[in-house]
């Protein structure tokens, strides 16, 4: 069967033609062809009978798809020897249409029985109106409908959920009226900060569980740093100092798109800063280990003073083993800078990580970091 024969298939030949495809076989590249050239034929077919439900509310366009697909079923479902194909082919079609219009057409979801008690009801409505000249009560209705007075209930309050009305409808036809949305509930002055509310629980369970717990004490107990000591056997000045870099990190996490490892998982829980320095070539390098403030900063500064007046070129800090750098910190960086200027030597700052980086870029010291 050619493709221009198969589409000019009529009603009337249906029947034929799907006796004709059934007999052609179902295998090889031969029956795919034949399949295409029936369910080709059948789009005319199917369009027509999607048409009867035009105007109803939804899209002619997606009723001829949802027809068409429901005629392709037929044909992969076809068994002639069960009756008409036809007829088959028009209550799979129809059956589907009626399907998309419960399933779609409604703005809220009810169950089937709802909906189609919810028809019944209308219509039963108009009859014992015209029959009675009366608006019906519910047990009228229930009696006419053979359901109980509880299911009219339900159908009634259904029949509301069908369209429902845009919170953006006026509230009268005037054009400056107000919403309806404008008449329901009221504004939410948190509402804004919820998604940082949520982001901040995320990242404080990252945590490990010595910073969540401090972060717990001081913001949710309301405990001063002192305390805080006490209850978790460190020292004030430490306390301080995971507390400054918890909320350092928390700060670059909520700005980024992926949070930052934690900087702090692996560094020592001492308060002595080490520093190793050695010399590459001209160069002297100075690598501190460990968190620098206002205890041990005076040590960095006096040794960065030292190789800045004694260098043969530059000097370059590695601070790739520095987790924090607090005030005290920067002014010892910037001071080792004035005396190397001074000195005429070369002076950089090597491998800050996130949280040291923005400390440097806050003090104005960011054009001393070395890029590459």
């Amino acid at each position: 069967m050619s493709t221009q024969s198969a589409l000019s298939i009529t009603d009337g030949e249906l029947d034929a033609a799907a006796r004709r495809y059934e007999l052609a076989g179902h295998d090889g590249a031969a029956a795919g062809r034949a399949r295409d050239e029936f369910v080709s034929a059948l789009v005319p077919f199917a369009d027509r009978l999607a048409g009867r439900y035009r105007g109803r509310g939804v899209p002619y366009d997606d009723l001829c798809q949802v027809a068409r697909l429901a005629m392709v079923r037929a044909v992969d479902q076809l068994d002639t020897d069960r009756g008409s194909f036809t007829a088959y082919a028009i209550m799979t079609v129809r059956g589907a249409l009626r399907r998309h219009f419960r399933d779609t057409s409604w703005d809220t979801h009810v169950p089937r029985a709802v909906q189609e008690l919810t028809l019944r009801l209308w219509a039963a409505v108009e009859d014992l109106a015209r029959e009675l000249r009366r608006p019906p009560t519910r047990a009228e209705l229930a009696a006419r409908l053979g359901v109980s007075g509880d299911e009219v209930t339900a159908a009634l309050l259904a029949s509301g959920a069908k369209a429902a009305r845009s919170f953006n409808a006026p509230v009268s036809g005037d054009d400056g009226a107000a919403e309806l949305g404008d008449l329901i509930g009221v504004r939410d002055s948190e509402l804004e900060g919820l998604d940082d509310r949520l982001t901040v629980r995320e990242l404080i369970a990252r945590l490990p569980e010595r910073e969540r717990r401090i972060l717990t004490l001081r913001f949710y107990g309301n405990q001063t740093q002192v305390e805080i000591a006490a209850a978790t056997g460190l020292s004030q000045m430490h306390v301080s100092r995971l507390l400054s870099r918890t909320l350092a990190w928390l700060r670059e996490a909520m700005l980024s798109d992926q949070p930052p490892p934690w900087a702090g998982q692996d560094e020592p829980d001492a308060t002595e800063l080490d520093m190793a320095v050695s010399r590459v070539g001209d160069v002297t390098v100075v690598a501190p280990r460990g968190e620098v403030d206002a205890d041990n900063a005076e040590r960095l500064r006096a040794a960065l003073v030292h190789c800045c007046r004694h260098a043969r070129s530059g000097v370059r800090v590695d601070l790739r083993r520095v987790p924090l750098l607090d005030a005290a910190g920067v002014a010892a960086l910037a001071r080792a800078y004035g005396v190397a200027h001074t000195s005429g030597v070369d002076f950089a700052l090597v491998a800050p990580n996130p949280t040291v980086a923005r400390c440097l870029r806050v003090a104005g010291l960011a054009p001393l970091v070395q890029r590459g």
